[in-house]
């Protein structure tokens, strides 16, 4: 029995694997690639340089792989990538690359994306993230894994947001949003960090202290931020266990626009 329905219009040569379900009345386009165990529903359009992984849920009226909304494209072949076990909930938008930047937009792996989140063109997407509802994404901004983005969350061009940052609902970020940070406002402010999330995902008590600390460093003790990044550099030293966690910060901080800033 075919699982593309026969309403679906699946272009001859699109890749689809032989396990891949479609549902009624989608399009899909000639170069997009499929993986097995993905199923995709009703009424989406999948077009463009799109390369989908294996078990993903793509739920209906999603719309994959249109061109950005950005007046210098010119027809480029630029790329949608998304990897492994996602969830895409109805009504999602995420374009494909621009030639001004990677000419890619890509999601990772086990993100579970809620509906109406839109990802502009060259966002970056890791693995492991959760997107409430009308979520949107400007274009270039870097998502790293762990994150959870509260419903309604605006999020400017070009800004990076960190493992294990989470902001809550209707949140605006104008600024980067350093690991682990939890921030709510317009403009989005530092509020804690997800001290909750770290314990869930086993993080041990020597390193939700160090966490902690970088939050005092931060964002309590008043310092400027050069200073607060020395501050956070010695915490390696202290706390051996939290190593990684403090490096991952020192390369977030280092990598900051200074027209830019991250959210304090």
């Amino acid at each position: 029995m075919s699982l593309i329905h026969a309403t679906a219009l699946v272009d001859p040569a699109a890749e689809l694997d032989s396990s891949v379900s479609v549902g009624p009345y989608t399009v899909i386009g000639p170069h997009v690639k499929v993986g097995a165990g993905t199923t995709i529903g009703a009424h989406c359009v999948i077009e463009g340089h799109t390369t989908i992984g294996r078990d993903n849920r793509i739920f209906q009226f999603n719309s994959l792989g249109a061109i950005p909304q950005d007046k210098k494209y010119a027809g480029e072949p630029c790329e949608l990538v998304i990897g492994n076990g996602n969830t895409i909930r109805e009504f999602c938008t995420f374009n494909i690359g621009s030639p001004a930047d990677r000419a890619l937009t890509s999601v990772g792996d086990d993100n579970w994306i809620m509906a109406y989140v839109h990802l502009a063109h060259d966002c970056q997407v890791g693995n492991h993230t959760i997107f409430a509802n009308n979520s949107q994404l400007a274009g270039h901004v870097v998502v790293d894994d762990w994150v959870i983005l509260g419903g309604f969350t605006v999020v400017h061009q070009f800004v990076r947001i960190g493992a294990h940052a989470m902001t809550a609902m209707c949140s605006l970020l104008f600024a980067d949003l350093p690991p682990f940070v939890m921030c709510q406002g317009q403009p989005a402010q530092a509020r804690s960090m997800n001290f909750e999330g770290l314990r869930r995902r086993g993080f041990s008590p020597e390193r939700i202290s160090a966490v902690k600390a970088m939050h005092k460093a931060l964002y309590r003790d008043d310092l400027k931020l050069e200073v607060a990044i020395e501050r956070v550099r010695e915490l390696s030293q202290k706390t051996p266990e939290a190593e990684p966690d403090v490096a991952m910060m020192l390369d977030f901080l280092g990598k900051v626009s200074p027209h830019r800033g991250i959210v304090r």
